[in-house]
């Protein structure tokens, strides 16, 4: 059922449920994050491996650092300047967290997300909420209420709705131990961004295994097969015995025969990535065979736009 009824939400958690919430990111699928049984329902209603940690939600910066063992001065300077928003922080985990969530690991991912609903909600309830995005395992995530209704609705009792995602992308997760930051995946909140507040450069993640949600190889991904390339007009000729659909960054010429959506029409990479998974969608549910679309901009959010389609790629 989608509703607005923050209350109708609160109660449902504080009861064990797991309900969908609006972020501005994606649409999360929440329960209490201090509830093992809780928590094993979002794995069971999304088809998650036991091995994909979750993230931890939480109204404040005094919440969050309930739930670490400690908040160095590096994050804390991150924190200041990105919360609440899509900015999510890898620190030691408190024992209040149960392993589950962790995915055993020692490690807790926290964020405040920047929506009115979801940190209404949180106030009203007295524990964390454990959130991934409210979706089927490794399908395309969700920014609206009724693409989660789609997709999990016989599997949930509540769909929070907020109206539209305005990222659109998941948040960028960093690790912030021995006093550094290591990015471990890109998304609404730029690498330059932090470089900005820092006034440094930081290290990028090149351990293969996962310590975070979102490192998993095949992820966001669409039924039918989509193609990343570096020459949009080359590769539909290539295809041009099927049937296409084309997503587009700004305003192109491509056949009559291609179904086209225009995530932008200026290559404006905010716009494009908040499109990025409604069209995805809706390219996945319309007749043609294949998806292809350009790699975009290497700079910015189009780095976390890249890494979704890479993801998403057959």
């Amino acid at each position: 059922m989608i509703g607005t009824d923050v209350s109708v939400a609160a109660s449902l958690l504080k009861e064990g449920e797991v309900v969908a919430i609006p972020t501005e990111t994606v649409y999360g699928l929440a329960a209490n994050a201090l509830d093992t049984k809780a928590v094993s329902k979002i794995y069971a209603a999304k088809k998650r491996p036991s091995f994909n940690p979750l993230i931890v939600h939480v109204s404040d910066l005094a919440s969050a650092q309930r739930y670490v063992k400690n908040f160095p001065p590096i994050a804390l300077k991150l924190a200041e300047a990105f919360w609440p928003g899509p900015l999510s922080i890898l620190l030691s985990k408190h024992s209040s967290i149960p392993d589950l969530v962790t995915a055993g690991l020692p490690n807790v991912v926290v964020r405040v997300p920047k929506h009115p609903i979801t940190l209404e909600l949180l106030k009203k309830i007295d524990f964390p909420l454990a959130a991934p995005s409210a979706n089927i395992s490794n399908t395309v995530s969700p920014t609206s209420a009724q693409r989660v209704n789609q997709n999990l609705g016989e599997r949930i009792k509540y769909v929070l709705d907020g109206g539209a995602s305005e990222v659109g992308v998941e948040s960028t997760i960093i690790s912030a131990q021995n006093n550094k930051i290591v990015l471990l995946r890109e998304g609404g909140i730029s690498q330059e961004q932090i470089e900005s507040i820092l006034g440094s450069k930081i290290t990028l993640n090149t351990n293969a295994k996962i310590s975070s949600p979102g490192q998993l190889k095949k992820h966001y991904a669409t039924n039918k097969k989509l193609i990343v390339t570096d020459n949009l007009q080359k590769t539909l000729s290539n295809y041009n015995d099927k049937r296409c659909s084309a997503l587009l960054y700004e305003t192109k010429e491509v056949p009559e025969s291609v179904t086209s959506y225009h995530l932008s029409k200026t290559y404006n990479l905010p716009e494009i990535a908040n499109n990025l998974f409604e069209c995805m969608h809706l390219a996945d549910e319309d007749k043609s065979e294949i998806i292809v679309v350009e790699k975009c901009k290497e700079e910015g959010i189009g780095r976390a736009i890249n890494d979704r389609l890479r993801r998403a790629s057959w």
